[in-house]
């Protein structure tokens, strides 16, 4: 039986066993799964199973649904796919067997105000400037490629921030995120193999991330 992980800045809120041919998502009562959250649409997603096939529909929400970090209209899921809505994001699993392991998540900030720093990074209008994104390399999510579409993005574990990309008119951008919470050394974000402090160090195509032993690779589309 396929199900969806609901998730809060990484961490399990719930599973949703997929039950029938629809399930829908929004902030109004009489959705199958209700959330209050106002950046999320009175009915803002569907699900619907289609043969052997599951969908996933936008249904003319104002901030949109993202599929691995792009907006989508409709598209096929397939397992291990991660779909945000709003503040919340659903891991779509095909079957009520795999172990889901809540490791590393990242996730685009809906409202720039989100991200509360001494010093954040200096952003600029980044349209018609290439587009970045990080393919995770190991874990459960290997594989899967995650658009770095928003101003900024945050990067985190176990429901903690640990460390943001910004998006700006000359390229990609990465700073640590202080917290209190961070408990190992080896917490600290890196960047080909050296560690991400508070001040902003430039992406290049194909540099390496690593995050509590998840290891990403950064790259633009060309």
């Amino acid at each position: 039986m396929a199900k969806l992980i609901m998730t809060l800045d990484g961490a399990i809120i719930r599973e949703y066993p997929i039950t029938k041919e629809s399930l829908s998502i929004g902030r109004k009562h009489g959705n199958d799964i209700q959330l209050n959250d106002l950046t999320v649409s009175g009915r803002h997603s569907m699900f619907t199973i289609v043969g052997e096939n599951t969908f996933v529909d936008d249904l003319g929400s104002t901030n949109g649904t993202l599929l691995n970090g792009g907006r989508v209209a409709k598209s096929p899921v397939k397992h291990g796919d991660i779909i945000q809505v709003g503040n919340y994001q659903f891991t779509y699993y095909d079957n009520d067997t795999a172990e889901y392991e809540p490791t590393m998540f990242i996730r685009a900030e809906i409202e720039d105000t989100q991200i509360m720093q001494v010093n954040p990074p200096k952003t600029s209008d980044a349209r018609g400037e290439p587009l970045a994104a990080v393919r995770i390399m190991n874990g459960p999510l290997a594989k899967k490629v995650l658009e770095l579409r928003k101003p900024f993005n945050t990067l985190g574990f176990n429901g903690i921030k640990m460390a943001m990309i910004a998006r700006t008119a000359t390229g990609y951008t990465i700073t640590m995120i202080q917290n209190n919470k961070l408990r190992r050394s080896n917490d600290t974000p890196m960047v080909n193999g050296k560690a991400v402090g508070s001040e902003a160090i430039p992406l290049k195509d194909h540099d390496m991330l690593e995050l509590v032993g998840t290891q990403m690779e950064f790259f633009y589309f060309t």
